[in-house]
């Protein structure tokens, strides 16, 4: 039997990459997971990915703020958790907390106040601590502040 694994020169291999890069935006961690799944020797990863980052198909800055944008506006999900699964990609602090400055306090708050008004109203539990525990577990996981999920908890739970 005999090997069917693809092999791929640097010039198939980026331009696969640029293709990868520019339909959606990507961090670096997912674009060297790609070359290393394609077989691509350490060297010739480096020299794909410095000219990915050279013509503008891979910008981490760039990946970072669209992906807060999405994950808060698509999945609402907390700043906490944004810049948790932003760490896990291996993105630098300035790059987090840049990508966090792309969601607005304003909208941010009113966000969380809707969705704890329709969770509340989800929870079919009589026991209001354990009412509040379901509550203050879904929006924790979903990387909400603390002190505002504690806040609104006792505010709308009583």
């Amino acid at each position: 039997m005999q090997n069917t694994t693809k092999t791929y020169t640097v010039q198939e291999a980026t331009k696969k990459m640029e293709h990868y890069c520019a339909y959606q935006e990507r961090c670096h961690k997912e674009v060297n997971q790609k070359l290393y799944d394609m077989r691509m020797i350490p060297e010739a990863a480096d020299v794909i990915i410095v000219h990915l980052i050279e013509n503008n198909y891979l910008n981490e800055e760039r990946f970072a703020m669209a992906f807060a944008r999405g994950k808060f506006r698509i999945k609402h999900w907390g700043r906490v958790r944004i810049s948790l699964e932003l760490k896990k990609r291996g993105l630098s602090k300035i790059n987090i907390n840049r990508a966090l400055l792309e969601i607005e306090n304003e909208e941010y708050n009113e966000v969380f106040n809707a969705l704890a008004e329709k969770k509340v109203d989800t929870l079919k539990e009589s026991d209001v601590f354990k009412k509040r525990k379901k509550f203050i577990e879904y929006f924790l996981y979903r990387g909400w502040e603390s002190h505002l999920v504690y806040e609104k908890a006792h505010e709308l739970i009583k």
